[in-house]
């Protein structure tokens, strides 16, 4: 007897239905063809002892498994409840009756339980996409499945409930989760607050900048000064997620099995901070079976960098076209798969490495020469594509002890978004231009028109502080987003001003 089951591949942040044939005939052996991994060849052993200890039997004859289409690689065990279920309706121990109704994944423990899958949104948009009634998978996934509406989603333990369900001996109780509801309400949940910062007011007025703008960022200062505890602030002041950006990052992590039982959708913006030893492929996504890297984990959100002179430099390099394109492509020989990848850059660093140059009260203790050999290790093209360069110096003890309140974060937010409205506002005919920081030199040029006391300020900076030519497009970016914030239609000098003090790393002679 020939029956039919579907299941899904996925393949970037898209899916592709899978058709799997189970045909049973006179004869001993299991076969598997249409191009399956070792996972899915093993799959045999999973099924046999996960039926037998279910109460259901393996059938003693020839059994075929065609996985079409043929001439896609399938990978992995989420097949498991999917071949499993045709082997029952094959072999006639439940109803083929509305098989053809659902899709069902899942990965199956030796006692017919079900382990979690990867991809279950994905999966579920393509199910809807194609009409199917239904998605059957194992309850741990049900959450993030269920926001897709128009599609019954059943969480299952075991195989004996779904084999039960197509029998009609039982019913399966479907997954309901209100996404409007689940979005709003923790669109602004995090955990940290710019109120628990005390003092370093000049680095939190670069990073509502840099929130302001979409620029990206980096912070140099001695151990102890807080750059990190400032980064890992920074995404409660970007403007929350809107539903479709919270979806687009929800496929990401549930491409990347990232999501929690809990979860369903992603509805506050991404912070991801990889350790330096992190490798070229776990950065920027790949692999023989590609996966998402951390660049596009941080997709919507924020990629902070800690220690960066300390990352790879050929890690550091192969971040530098995701920057400029905001996506990520990843090639093979038969498939390409693109994962979207836009996120602000914030760094960090010791000016030295022993972390005390240009400290207002300790020494640094490096040898000549070392600061400028360990600033190199940053090369140019990257550092081109860091608009605000901020020194972070130590709170001193006066401003630790404080009992006064610092700014709330939802107070910079909503200037935040006042600024981000204006730029939509002048972005509106350019659909993929959100932000000051993604405008290319031309309009630059025509957008970022200063006065001619301002070209005579930046002129004069340009020659006094002997900032590069690279610094110019930069400052008049930033400068832009400063005048937002102002609520200025004009870059008046002010705002110039404080543009050119956050240019730190191009003033020749920083490390000599």
């Amino acid at each position: 007897m020939l029956v039919k089951t579907f299941g899904s591949a996925v393949y970037g942040i898209e899916a592709i239905t899978i058709t799997v044939e189970v045909n049973i005939a006179p004869g001993t052996k299991y076969f598997v063809v249409g191009l399956p991994d070792v996972a899915i060849k093993e799959s045999y052993f999973r099924i046999e002892s996960a039926l037998k200890n279910c109460g259901y039997r393996m059938p003693r004859q020839q059994v075929v498994v065609n996985m079409a289409p043929a001439d896609i690689k399938k990978e992995g065990s989420a097949y498991d409840l999917t071949i499993a279920t045709g082997v029952l309706a094959a072999s006639g121990q439940i109803e083929t009756e509305n098989l053809d109704k659902y899709l069902i994944m899942g990965e199956l423990s030796l006692d017919g339980g079900l382990q979690p899958i990867k991809g279950a949104l994905p999966i579920a948009i393509q199910a809807r996409k194609e009409k199917y009634k239904g998605f059957i998978l194992p309850k741990q996934n049900a959450r993030e499945a269920a926001i897709v509406n128009d599609l019954e989603v059943y969480g299952v333990d075991n195989i004996k409930q779904v084999a039960d369900f197509f029998n009609g001996t039982a019913q399966l109780v479907q997954e309901v989760v209100d996404t409007r509801d689940e979005f709003y309400n923790s669109l602004t949940a995090y955990d940290s607050d710019f109120s628990e910062v005390r003092g370093q007011e000049n680095i939190k007025r670069a990073l509502e900048i840099a929130a302001a703008g979409g620029h990206n960022v980096i912070l140099i200062g001695p151990p102890g000064a807080g750059k990190t505890m400032l980064a890992r602030r920074l995404p409660s002041i970007l403007p929350p997620l809107s539903l479709y950006e919270s979806l687009e990052t929800t496929k990401i992590h549930s491409v990347a099995g990232k999501l929690s039982t809990a979860d369903a959708l992603v509805t506050t913006r991404p912070f991801r901070s990889p350790h330096h030893t992190i490798s070229d492929v776990a950065l920027v996504g790949g692999g023989s079976n590609p996966q998402p890297g951390e660049i596009s984990l941080a997709h919507n959100g924020v990629l902070f960098l800690d220690e960066l002179p300390e990352f790879k430099r050929s890690a550091l390099e192969v971040m530098r076209q995701p920057l400029e394109e905001r996506r990520v492509t990843i090639s093979r020989a038969k498939f390409t798969v693109d994962y979207p990848s836009s996120f602000m850059l914030v760094a960090s660093m010791n000016p030295c490495p022993c972390g005390y140059y240009n400290h207002p009260e300790k020494d640094c203790i490096c040898p000549p020469g070392t600061v400028q050999k360990y600033l190199s290790k940053i090369s140019g093209p990257l550092l081109d594509r860091i608009d605000l360069h901020v020194e972070v110096t130590p709170v001193n003890f006066t401003e630790l002890s404080s009992e006064r309140l610092a700014e709330k974060s939802e107070f910079i937010r909503e200037r935040v978004i006042k600024a981000r409205d204006k730029q939509a506002e002048r972005f509106g005919n350019k659909p993929d231009l959100h932000a000051n920081a993604q405008m290319s030199p031309q309009m630059v040029r025509e957008i970022c028109k200063i006065s001619a006391a301002g070209q005579n300020l930046l002129k004069k900076a340009m020659e006094k502080l002997g900032l590069s030519a690279r610094a110019y497009d930069r400052i008049l970016k930033v400068s832009r987003t400063i005048a937002d914030l102002a609520g200025s239609d004009e870059i008046q000098l002010e705002h110039l001003a404080e543009a050119i003090h956050f240019r730190s790393l191009d003033r020749e002679g920083w490390a000599g």
